[in-house]
């Protein structure tokens, strides 16, 4: 999770490739910035098992036809993402811990979070994920550090936010680090 504007290219690139080389999938909201880099990174490494995934907010028009395609907002998704899940949930920014908001979703159907730099939107997902109760590591500057509880630990390094990836996913049963993983 990160900005949506920013790219971070010294944490997003080397996180993306190296979550890749773990065997694992890539969840993002699909949009630009953070979002991009590590996408970009993942997708760059030759023989990965995993997807990269973008769950996608809805268009800044909602219908009131039920049937109506609720389309994107410009930019979504990325060129990247290889798997785009399409959302009716519009919510978004300062309004990301609402019921109408993918990042939910994006909390929900993550294993680990790592949080990048990022605005409101990446604020309020570190907030679900505390709520939630996803194991959560923050990595790079995050102004909001302070603000979380004690428990919510930083990364000073990517590999140190990796290792973390490594002790959740093994913590979980394990079932969610695939066999024979690290390429």
């Amino acid at each position: 999770m990160g900005s949506g504007y920013a790219r971070h290219p010294h944490h997003a690139d080397p996180l993306g490739r190296a979550l890749a080389r773990l065997g694992v999938h890539l969840l993002t909201g699909g949009g630009a910035g953070v979002m991009e880099s590590v996408s970009r990174a993942f997708g760059a490494v030759p023989d990965r098992a995993g997807l990269v995934i973008g769950i996608l907010p809805a268009g800044d028009t909602p219908s009131d036809r039920a049937d109506a395609d609720p389309g994107t907002p410009p930019g979504y998704p990325n060129p990247r993402v290889e798997l785009a899940i399409r959302t009716h949930l519009d919510a978004r920014g300062d309004d990301g811990s609402g019921l109408r908001s993918r990042n939910h979703i994006n909390i929900l159907t993550s294993d680990v979070v790592i949080a990048l730099p990022g605005s409101s939107g990446t604020a309020s997902e570190v907030d679900l994920a505390v709520r939630y109760r996803r194991p959560l590591i923050l990595l790079g500057d995050t102004a909001r550090a302070d603000r979380l509880p004690g428990s919510v630990p930083t990364a000073e390094s990517v590999d140190e936010a990796v290792e973390f990836v490594r002790r959740a996913l093994r913590g979980s049963g394990g079932e969610s680090l695939p066999q024979g993983s690290e390429r």
